[in-house]
C-alpha cells in the first residue's frame, strides 16, 4: 500500500466534511482494502464510518424495512425481521462472498461501490428501494448510473436503505466459482402492482431492469413465462468466464428459477 492518513469520524456530518476535503470513505473495506493492496487505489486519507452511531440496525414500519448503511451482510442474513418481511433479501445477503466478507462487508458500502457483479444492487433495484443519504432520498431507479457509478455527490454518504415489502420475491445467483460474484444474478419481486426484475453480473454497465421479463411475469407469474421473452446479448459481458450469448441464456434460466423459488 501507499502511505495514507486514517481518521475515525464521530458523526455523519464530520465524515461528510472530511470526504468533501478529499477523504475516502471506509465502510466494511472488503473492496477498498483489496484495491489498495493491489495499488489500484491510493487515497490520501481514509475516513472510517465504523464508530458513527445510528448507521447500523434494522427496523420494520409502515413504509417497509429500513436497514442502516453500516449493517453487515451477516447481520442482514441472520435478522429475524428481514427473514419474516423479505426472506429473499436475507437469502441474498447469505450468498455474498464467504463468512469473513459477510462479517465485515456492509450494505451501504456495497451500494456506494456499485460493482457490476454485486448482489445488493439487484435487490434494491428490483424491490424499488430508496437510498437514504445525509442529504436526500434517492429512488433505486435513479441511483445506479453505470459501472461503479452512482448518483451520490462528493460529500454525500448513504445512511440507510428503505425496502418496500413485496408480495413475494426471490434471488438466484449463478456464481463465478473463484470470486463468488454473480456471473449472472437475478432478483425477481412481485410488488402486487407488477413484477420488477433486476439483473446483476451480466452487463459491464452494472445492474439493470429487464422490461421484457417484467412484462411477461406481470402477465403470468410462472417460470414458463420467460421462455418467449427475447434476450438481446449485444450489451452483455463477454469475457474468459462466459460469452454474451451464454449470459443471455443464463439470465432466462436463472429468472425462471427465481420465479419458481418465489412462488414456492
Amino acid at each position: 500500500m501507499y502511505a495514507f492518513e486514517y481518521s475515525r469520524a464521530a458523526s455523519v456530518d464530520e465524515a461528510a466534511k472530511q470526504v468533501a476535503a478529499g477523504g475516502q470513505v471506509l465502510a466494511g473495506g472488503q473492496t477498498l482494502i483489496a484495491t489498495m493492496k493491489q495499488r489500484l487505489a491510493a487515497p490520501g486519507r481514509l475516513v472510517d464510518l465504523g464508530r458513527i452511531s445510528g448507521l447500523t440496525g434494522i427496523k420494520k414500519d409502515a413504509q417497509g424495512l429500513t436497514i442502516g448503511a453500516m449493517t453487515t451482510h451477516a447481520a442482514v442474513a441472520a435478522s429475524a425481521e428481514v427473514q419474516a418481511a423479505i426472506p429473499a433479501l436475507a437469502d441474498l445477503a447469505g450468498q455474498i462472498g464467504d463468512r469473513q466478507v459477510r462479517a465485515r462487508g456492509t450494505l451501504g458500502g456495497s451500494l456506494a461501490n456499485n460493482d457490476p457483479a454485486a448482489c445488493y444492487p439487484s435487490a434494491v433495484l428490483a424491490l424499488g428501494g430508496t437510498v437514504i443519504t445525509n442529504k436526500r432520498e434517492i429512488a433505486a431507479d435513479d441511483f445506479f448510473q453505470g459501472m461503479y457509478a452512482t448518483a451520490l455527490e462528493a460529500d454525500e454518504l448513504i445512511t440507510a436503505v428503505r425496502f418496500p415489502v413485496p408480495k413475494r420475491a426471490a434471488y438466484v445467483k449463478f456464481k463465478q466459482a473463484a470470486s463468488r460474484f454473480a456471473l449472472v444474478g437475478v432478483f425477481v419481486a412481485d410488488t402486487g402492482q407488477g413484477v420488477r426484475v433486476a439483473v446483476t453480473g451480466a452487463a459491464q454497465s452494472g445492474v439493470f431492469r429487464h422490461a421484457g421479463l417484467e412484462a411477461a411475469l406481470t402477465a403470468s407469474f410462472e417460470p414458463g413465462a420467460v421462455d418467449a421473452v427475447a434476450m438481446d446479448a449485444s450489451d452483455l459481458n463477454q469475457d474468459i468466464h462466459a460469452s454474451a450469448a451464454y449470459r443471455a441464456h443464463i439470465i432466462k434460466v436463472v429468472t425462471a428459477r427465481a420465479v419458481a423459488k418465489a412462488a414456492a
